[in-house]
């Protein structure tokens, strides 16, 4: 498997990714009807550094990392993976965030935060803590379930 910087040909590929996670409206707070328009516009981002996971020419996971926060806080590193359903329990998700903790240490960040890993996408999070992150807070009732209604939200942390 290669990861590498998305490019725009990669554009279909992604939202396809993308489409798919949003959908289920379980795992990311972005609306599931949100357009295609939009959200490569959130993932090309020039704040945002972003990845894609090839395998036999075919991509099978995408990233994005970021400043945690602006100014005083930029130190933190922040990002969000998706991997389609078909590459699913293949490693992909493992390998994009090991990687992403490397590459966030070689851009200069000092630990990686995620603001908002969902307390019912119980894979992830069993994923974050064997690479080592910690739950070092829970938001009560911050994401709207589309089948579960309001469920809690965990924030996580690595030092890198």
């Amino acid at each position: 498997m290669e990861i590498r910087k998305i490019i725009p040909v990669d554009k279909d590929e992604i939202w396809e990714i993308i489409h798919e996670v949003i959908s289920s409206g379980d795992t990311y707070t972005f609306a599931p009807d949100s357009s295609e328009d939009e959200m490569l516009a959130f993932w090309y981002a020039e704040d945002k550094y972003s990845y894609v996971a090839v395998e036999d020419g075919k991509i099978v996971g995408t990233f994005f990392m970021k400043n945690n926060q602006p100014g005083l806080g930029s130190h933190v590193a922040n990002a969000g993976y998706m991997v389609p359903s078909r590459a699913a329990g293949k490693g992909v998700g493992k390998a994009m965030c090991v990687f992403s903790l490397a590459e966030a240490k070689r851009l200069g960040f000092y630990a990686m935060q995620f603001n908002f890993v969902v307390k019912t996408n119980e894979r992830a999070v069993r994923l974050w803590q064997k690479i080592g992150f910690q739950i070092v807070g829970e938001i009560p009732d911050a994401f709207n379930h589309k089948e579960l209604g309001l469920t809690n939200a965990y924030i996580m942390y690595k030092k890198l």
